[in-house]
């Protein structure tokens, strides 16, 4: 019996929660069908790129990380596309900049689709066919002028499983092919073409969801799991790491001592994010002395409890020293547009559990007459700065801000988070995270609870060149109209740049299991457009 689609749900068969309600019965519907969470991910996935369009588009990307109950272990796909590899579009960049306001020449190589089959392929037990006829009865009922290209291309993925013979595996490749080798991709080239973007049917080709190994930390007990570099997800395991050395729940929960305390350990972990990020096949991103306890050390000796820091503070892991130079704190007021991103995370009644985040970051740009497939200016997420970690290169992933996490105790998955709201993803996870590990909430409070949040870091948005001119806002802390009065007004003492808003400070979805009774709870932020169901 599936539980009324709402905001909190529970149940012991299975739960999802995600962005729009139809996409939470898509994935409700394959639990029921006795699909696995990758299944029924794969359907909320496909679901949302309608559902929550504009949030997220089937040409989009999807980082995703499955706790499989089979083999016990974390596992991460990377649905993310890369830079042009034509080595012309590359120069292009540097003599021209990236744009950032929007424009098909930062468009990477669509990535979902071939994260959703490859998820079903490797880790569920369903055709495509089953995982996108939700999607197909929302394309169908009709609304947007683009649906009917997009359901025609979902037909034609259909026909090609139908047609295929062989093994599930080899109907799921047929899918895949169809779009990233065949007349869909024949399609796509031509429409980049007549838009001046830089890709080509070569770039779908060589295009693949890798599997990987999460990065992952353990706090108090609880073992926390992220993507790697080519995410902005490692930050929140530095911050975990830095935040090891303070009582956070003696301090009281949303007190001036515990925000402060979790504020200045974000700047400092978003600082070496900032210099030293980016896709690990192309860089060598200093991760295990980032995250080792001599740098740790070294870096909380720079948290003063009485004082908030207006610093840019990268580190120096290489050297064991808390700071690597002086870096500018200039205030940016350039926003460039932002247009992502929606949330999903699965749990099934054989253990097994999902949390991805869904994007495209679409700044306008429209979907191709001929397949209904949108993509977005990931791209942009690159920059042309000489030397830099993040800087554009062939066929290179951009460090992204979408960043899952899943959350193991004592070997099994416990908890799973996703969060839309570009910069602040990995700060609301904390803020979410923190209020069921020190404080024991539920995910109908953890997500809903009072939460805060900082700009000081460079916009992950912003191509500048200049990363100095990238930075956002020195000191700034927003923090929810629920935070006290007294504690606003000791947060301003301290120096923060303290600002309050009524409004959700990104838009969370959690679930967590409790193994004692077997219950499933999941909940997603109502002030944020979240929805949540179960199967009892």
């Amino acid at each position: 019996m599936m539980c009324p689609i709402g905001w909190e749900a529970s149940g012991t068969r299975g739960a999802v929660a995600a962005g729009g309600s139809r996409a939470v019965a898509a994935g409700i519907e394959l639990l029921e069908q006795r699909g696995n969470a990758a299944d029924a991910a794969a359907a909320t996935l496909l679901a949302l790129a309608v559902t929550d369009y504009g949030a997220f588009a089937i040409g989009g990307e999807i980082p995703f990380m499955i706790y499989d109950a089979n083999r016990r272990e974390v596992k991460v796909l990377c649905g993310v596309g890369r830079a042009p590899l034509d080595p012309e579009a590359i120069k292009w960049f540097y003599e021209n900049n990236i744009p950032d306001m929007g424009d098909y020449r930062a468009m990477p190589t669509p990535g979902a689709v071939d994260l959703c089959v490859t998820a079903v392929k490797l880790y569920g037990t369903k055709l495509f066919e089953d995982v996108i006829a939700p999607t197909m009865r929302i394309l169908d009922a009709g609304g947007q002028s683009w649906y009917p290209s997009l359901a025609d291309t979902f037909h034609r993925m259909i026909e090609a499983e139908r047609r295929a013979t062989g093994t599930r595996d080899q109907k799921l490749t047929a899918v895949r092919d169809r779009f990233y080798k065949g007349d869909i991709a024949d399609d796509l080239e031509k429409w980049w073409i007549s838009v001046g973007a830089f890709l080509r049917k070569s770039d779908l080709e060589a295009h693949r969801t890798v599997v990987e190994d999460p990065v992952k930390v353990d706090y108090r007990g609880y073992v926390i799991h992220k993507c790697n570099t080519w995410t902005q997800g490692p930050v929140l395991c530095q911050t975990l790491r830095l935040l090891e050395g303070f009582d956070l729940k003696d301090m009281g929960h949303l007190s001036a001592d515990y925000i402060h305390a979790i504020i200045e350990a974000m700047k400092l972990a978003y600082a070496d994010r900032d210099a030293y990020y980016g896709d690990p096949a192309f860089v060598d991103v200093p991760l295990q002395a980032l995250l080792s306890d001599k740098y740790t050390n070294v870096r909380r000796s720079l948290i003063d409890m009485e004082k908030a820091s207006l610093e840019r503070r990268p580190g120096d892991p290489f050297n064991l020293k808390p700071i690597r130079g002086k870096h500018d704190a200039r205030d940016n007021p350039l926003r460039t547009p932002i247009s992502d991103t929606t949330t999903c995370v699965v749990a099934d009644r054989w253990g097994n559990m999902v949390a991805a985040t869904p994007s495209c970051n679409l700044s306008g740009n429209q979907p191709d007459p001929k397949t209904g497939v949108t993509q977005g200016n990931r791209v942009r997420s690159l920059n042309t700065t000489p030397g830099h970690p993040n800087r554009i290169q062939p066929g290179k992933r951009p460090r992204i801000t979408l960043t899952p996490t899943i959350v193991t105790k004592d070997g099994k998955p416990i908890a799973a988070i996703s969060v839309a709201g570009g910069d602040l993803q990995d700060q609301t996870t904390l803020n979410v995270l923190l209020n069921h590990i020190e404080f024991g909430m539920l995910p109908r409070d953890a997500v809903t609870t009072p939460r805060f949040s900082t700009g000081h870091m460079e916009n992950s948005f912003d191509s500048d060149p200049d990363r100095g001119r990238a930075f956002m806002s020195a000191g700034s802390l927003r923090v929810n109209a629920g935070v006290a009065p007294s504690v606003r007004e000791e947060l301003r003492r301290r120096g923060h740049a303290l600002s309050t808003t009524s409004k959700a400070i990104a838009s969370p979805v959690m679930i967590y299991v409790d193994h004692g009774s077997g219950i499933i709870y999941s909940a997603g932020d109502p002030n944020a457009g979240r929805h949540a169901a179960a199967l009892g």
